[in-house]
């Protein structure tokens, strides 16, 4: 339904068009500065406040100690291997996500529905659960547990099942990103392209591509984000082990746990700034999305 439809004919223009004003327009201005008080005051009480609070704990011993924090042996060690641990699942969860959307917004298939709800459960699984299922099938007692004893190979409490559960948790991210955009799109373009001789890989890279470029940087940001700040399935895998299976979330526990206030402060606004960097390209991503589709409307009502 269009923007018109949905509003309210206010009076009459000069030349007898009428003109149309939004329905949140018509409310009381005490409702709306209400609404804007209240929204304002949550993201500082449960946004702005905790994120100064970070900041603000790690510097609150200067710069150096700041500093001699991140660059502990420790903490270096979980920097990298979180960096590692998304390096690898961000890029087989965009492969898996764009193979997803397409077969989903592109075909017909039986097993559709059930392929959707799939894509769904780690959004509605604990990740603490999802690692002890990883424990279930990759532990000493599981059911590949004596198999891979035999064969020498290390899933559990090491870099794999690290990686294993991050994947699990994030892969949701970038195919529910590209899905709806997909189906809105249509397969008018890569149909024409197809008759005019284009092969498939060819219509990918040159028309479907272009249209979900945005949507798939959104999604991939989304994955990164919740790949380096997942917690609780990587928390059950990693066995704790200080420089070896410890992420910065682990890290953080651990500093925390041992009373060095300053150094998990420290460690944590990384990923705080992480945070940060995620909200900006976001808001950016959905400019340019936003305009995209202002752009894209006149062609598609034609």
């Amino acid at each position: 339904m269009s923007a018109v439809a949905n509003s309210l004919p206010l009076a009459a223009a000069p030349r007898g068009e009428p003109v149309y004003a939004s329905n949140a327009t018509l409310e009381p201005a005490s409702v709306r500065i209400f609404l804007i008080v209240v929204a304002f005051a949550f993201l500082t009480l449960f946004l702005f406040v905790p994120l100064v609070a970070v900041f603000y704990e790690g510097l609150k011993k200067g710069w150096d100690v700041y500093v001699a924090s991140i660059v502990e042996a420790d903490a270096w060690s979980a920097i990298k291997l979180t960096l590692l641990t998304a390096a690898i699942s961000v890029p087989l969860n965009l492969v898996f996500g764009v193979a997803a959307a397409w077969a989903i917004a592109k075909f017909e298939f039986r097993g559709k529905s059930v392929l959707l709800t799939l894509i769904d459960l780690p959004f509605s699984v604990s990740p603490v659960i999802s690692g002890l299922i990883f424990v279930l099938l990759f532990g000493l007692q599981g059911y590949f547990g004596s198999w891979l004893r035999e064969h020498d190979i290390k899933i559990l409490f090491a870099v794999p099942g690290i990686v294993l559960a991050t994947i699990f948790v994030t892969f949701p991210f970038v195919a529910r990103e590209l899905i709806p955009l997909m189906q809105s799109q249509g397969s008018e373009e890569e149909e024409a392209a197809l008759v005019l001789g284009a092969s498939g890989w060819k219509t990918f890279w040159h028309v479907t591509l272009p249209n979900i470029k945005w949507g798939l940087l959104y999604g991939v940001i989304l994955c990164n984000a919740r790949a380096m700040g997942e917690f609780g399935a990587v928390s059950v895998v990693s066995g704790h082990i200080r420089g070896e299976t410890n992420t910065i979330p682990l890290q953080v526990e651990i500093l925390y746990n041992e009373f060095n206030i300053v150094g998990a402060f420290a460690v944590a606004s990384l990923l705080a700034f992480l945070a940060l960097i995620t909200l900006a390209i976001k808001s950016f991503i959905e400019w340019r999305l936003h305009s995209q589709m202002t752009i894209d409307a006149p062609h598609l009502q034609e």
